[in-house]
């Protein structure tokens, strides 16, 4: 049996990792040249012409005398974390099936595991953020699925400590090509259709099972079939991809996270949705990552950490 040329591909291995993106200045280069790739632009004044000063690695407009760096304006910005160190997290984060725990991650970097969780954080939010941009289109699986532990009280749909989401898989010629993770305020028609709307093509044909939540893409204008299937997870071969994709998903939160906090969610699954539609051209997706992260606004600590419960909490 042939081998599955996208799973056995080749990566991005560590020594040309290290050949490419082993020196600060190497890295303060290629965020330059991802940020601004036909030369520097100042973000006040738009002129092009500079001075720099290499101690600081500060870029001086000659227009209006605004003082920069290629941090500056992107998630990057106020870290004191190396860049080296960066792009290190982003080399692991994107070359790794089944993603990297805040935990090992501090150990790679070598840093505190507060400073890995947030790096982590800001890289997962780049991610979630691009990741809105697309829509499937053409021939589509879709089922309901929580995330979250069990705790007292009502068990199954509308569980309190259950986060629901979407998640949808773009099919073509019966392969899988492309998938969503997406967040959901609950399975309800308005949900659905807000869901559709906002993340599925005009056009296209979605296939659920007899949730009566999944008129939603009736009401959005899709073409709907609803198969009914029954209790428990949908067993027809016209889901096998969706079934697939939420067991990969569900086993490696488990496996490599253990554990992820609700109020975090959206960010993890749109981590896992990043690398599974990105899977193609593996040795890309460093640069990938970093070049949306350049324009991708500030993100700071206290929009993202403070947010998390008072005990510290190590899992993700």
């Amino acid at each position: 049996m042939a081998r599955n040329k996208v799973q056995f591909q080749k990566g991005l291995d560590m020594a040309e990792f290290q050949r490419l993106y082993g020196s600060e200045e190497q890295c303060h280069a290629a965020l330059v040249t991802m940020r601004w790739p036909t030369g520097f632009i100042c973000p006040k004044c738009t002129t092009s012409k500079y001075s720099f000063c290499t101690p600081k690695r500060l870029f001086q407009c000659s227009g209006c005398g605004l003082q920069t760096s290629v941090r500056a304006g992107t998630v990057f910005q106020k870290s004191k974390t190396p860049l080296t160190k960066w792009f290190l997290a982003m080399h692991l984060m994107t070359c790794s099936k089944n993603d990297i725990s805040g935990m090992e991650l501090s150990r790679q970097l070598d840093v505190k595991w507060d400073t890995a969780w947030l790096i982590k954080q800001k890289l997962m939010e780049v991610m979630l953020q691009r990741n809105s941009i697309y829509k499937l289109k053409g021939d589509i699986q879709v089922d309901d699925a929580y995330q979250g532990g069990e705790k007292a009280g009502k068990p199954g749909r509308g569980a309190a400590n259950k986060l629901p989401f979407v998640i949808a898989v773009e099919t073509r010629d019966g392969r899988p090509i492309y998938t969503q993770l997406r967040v959901v305020s609950g399975f309800t028609n308005e949900a659905i259709r807000d869901y559709a709307m906002a993340n599925i093509a005009a056009g296209a044909r979605v296939l659920s099972d007899g949730l009566a939540c999944w008129n939603g893409f009736d009401e959005a204008g899709l073409k709907h079939i609803s198969k009914i299937t029954g209790s428990g997870r949908p067993t027809d071969i016209g889901f096998k991809w969706v079934n697939t994709g939420l067991g990969n998903t569900k086993g490696s939160i488990t496996g490599t996270c253990r554990s992820i906090d609700a109020r975090h969610t959206p960010r993890y699954l749109a981590s896992y949705e990043w690398r599974y539609n990105r899977r193609f051209e593996l040795p890309k997706n460093l640069a990938r990552l970093a070049g949306v992260a350049v324009t991708i606004s500030p993100q700071p600590r206290k929009t993202i950490a403070a947010v998390r419960p008072k005990a510290t909490d190590l899992s993700g």
